[in-house]
């Protein structure tokens, strides 16, 4: 049996793209075979039973949600408003291109999403109005980032259900870290662009800009006003988000139709197709390890290598930077946040603070070579070379490094909300 899947296991990693479900899978098949009872149907049944889980279904309503935005305006009219709002500070445009990436964030809740509905408008203008090619390509890349840190956040969504910690705390938690991450940014824009020209306020045309972006602004407000406060679960949030774009894209703003929405589900789905077989392997093995007392055996094990919240935190800021060099941040957050999750509460670190600073870690792989997801999508977007995005991102990838030390040791900026 354990041949038969080693050969399963080349033949498909030859010929199928989704390389890490095949190896979770493997390493599903593997575990109850050699360790666990030997009875491989113990992989459905356990994967099913974790999955019988309805903060789950928040996943592919945010992702929906996204998407409907995306196809819709609501993207263009918040970014209207952001670089009218900003035309009196010097580098006002750079400015607009940061905050209109953090808040279409706040509803989207996907990085890559952020950066193509931003930078499909952004980037051109930023071009248009002198910005240099480095700087644009280096704030968009870098600001779109934001998209799994700001709340309601795919990432955050499965640390919670890999942990079992609360969403709508992760939720919260994640306010502060990101507006730091946001402030590092839009400080450094400020600064290299001081000697761009700014112009006077027209309150007139703000106006416009904000009546006619009034429902897109609302919708961050709407999401997450009702988690907070309790309103409803992140579950029920997502699906309220789901309902708005759709009436605000085809029935308010008209910028879609019926036809467009069953266009949206099926690509929605196609990206659902590679994420849930992943979810689910991880689910699996996560239930077996637990039933194994696996996390409990590694607490032991690192008790007398690690001592203390610094020392771990350390550790852990390290290992994970090197992760995100080769690893994309779905496929991290499901194999690893079950094993570092308990240790973490071993060494009194707390659940929700720790969710965070693995997200944060994780975020600067968006950005580093050779898998950097952000340096990828912006080739085909932006259509330059992988190495000209990865050398433009660079200040604000030190920025965010920063960012990252400050979140990681001053638990306070995730937690005092929470608290």
């Amino acid at each position: 049996m354990t041949a038969a899947l080693f050969i399963a296991l080349i033949a498909l990693l030859l010929f199928l793209r989704q390389r890490i479900v095949i190896i979770l899978g493997f390493a599903a098949g593997w575990s109850y075979l050699v360790w666990g009872d030997g009875k491989l149907d113990y992989i459905v049944l356990d994967a099913w039973a974790a999955a019988d889980n309805e903060v789950l279904l928040s996943i592919p309503l945010f992702i929906l949600a996204g998407n409907i935005m995306s196809r819709g305006s609501i993207a263009e009219r918040l970014i209207k408003v952001m670089r009218i709002a900003t035309t009196p500070i010097p580098g006002g445009l750079a400015i607009a291109t940061i905050l209109s990436c953090a808040f279409f964030a706040a509803i989207s809740g996907s990085s890559t999403v952020t950066l193509i509905a931003v930078g499909s408008i952004m980037y051109p203008a930023l071009l248009k109005a002198g910005y240099p090619k480095r700087f644009a390509l280096g704030a968009i890349c870098a600001a779109g980032t934001l998209g799994i840190i700001v709340p309601p956040s795919i990432p955050l969504i499965l640390y919670g259900v890999m942990t079992e910690t609360s969403i709508a705390d992760l939720f919260i938690a994640g306010i502060g870290p990101a507006i730091l991450l946001t402030t590092l940014m839009i400080g450094y824009s400020l600064t290299v662009n001081w000697s761009r020209g700014s112009a006077a306020l027209e309150l007139g045309a703000l106006g416009l800009a904000v009546r006619d972006g009034i429902f897109s602004l609302f919708m961050p407000v709407l999401i997450l006003g009702g988690i907070y406060s309790g309103i409803f679960t992140a579950t029920e949030s997502a699906a309220v988000a789901v309902l708005y774009a759709v009436i605000v894209e085809i029935f308010v703003h008209r910028d879609m139709e019926l036809n467009d929405l069953n266009d949206v589900t099926i690509e929605t789905a196609t990206m659902l197709g590679s994420l849930f077989p992943m979810l689910m392997m991880a689910l699996s093995i996560n239930t077996f390890m637990t039933y194994q007392q696996i996390p409990h055996t590694l607490i032991e094990a690192l008790s007398g290598l690690i001592e203390g919240q610094t020392s771990f935190l350390l550790v852990s800021m390290v290992m994970l930077l090197i992760i995100g060099f080769f690893m994309d941040i779905g496929s991290a957050i499901l194999i690893l946040s079950p094993l570092l999750a308990p240790i973490a509460i071993a060494q009194s670190v707390d659940p929700v603070h720790f969710g965070i600073v693995m997200i944060v870690n994780l975020e600067l792989g968006y950005l580093t070579p050779p898998m950097g997801l952000n340096l990828i999508v912006a080739m085909g977007a932006f259509h330059e070379d992988f190495w000209t995005i990865a050398r433009a991102v660079l200040p604000f990838l030190l920025l965010m490094l920063v960012g990252l030390v400050i979140v990681t040791f001053l638990p306070a900026l995730s937690l005092f909300l929470v608290n």
